[in-house]
């Protein structure tokens, strides 16, 4: 990861489609300030990366035999009381197999381990997936956003 670099593929497949980066390069028509949605995205993660030197994040991952199957990033906010969720992508050839609800599980439960009050994750209406996937998971719908944008 890391702006000017491409993201790992598994990434690029799980946000693919269901990412407002990609969104709007779809609805504006192309890359935007000169750069696609998969360079804004590693942008996103490098925050995560950055947020982990102070002890307030984290990235966890689900392997076999060396290969990296799905990626969980959590970020806690003390003062507040909570944890985030900013991304979670699981390998096309991975999927339907637990890992995405696994990886969720284990971001929630260092957060009650850090005591905190309640956690927050966000998906598209264009994420099917994580519309069934994290209310299962015990998460409820607290309200609706609508984004809006234009090319300058």
């Amino acid at each position: 990861f890391g702006a000017g670099k491409k993201p790992i593929p598994i990434a690029i497949e799980g946000f693919t489609g269901v990412s407002l980066d990609h969104l709007l390069e779809e609805k504006l028509g192309g890359e935007l300030a000169g750069h696609d949605w998969q360079w804004r995205k590693a942008r996103h993660i490098d925050d995560v990366v950055a947020a982990i030197a102070s002890g307030d994040a984290r990235i966890f991952v689900a392997e076999a035999d060396g290969e990296v199957l799905g990626y969980i990033s959590s970020v806690i906010d003390r003062e507040a009381g909570r944890g985030r969720i900013p991304n979670l992508a699981v390998a096309a050839s991975a999927r339907g197999h637990g890992i995405g609800r696994a990886l969720i599980e284990h971001a929630l439960d260092y957060f009650r381990k850090e005591n905190l009050a309640y956690a927050v994750i966000e998906t598209m209406e264009t994420n099917p997936i994580g519309q069934t996937l994290y209310p299962a998971t015990g998460f409820q719908e607290i309200a609706r956003q609508v984004h809006y944008a234009q090319r300058l």
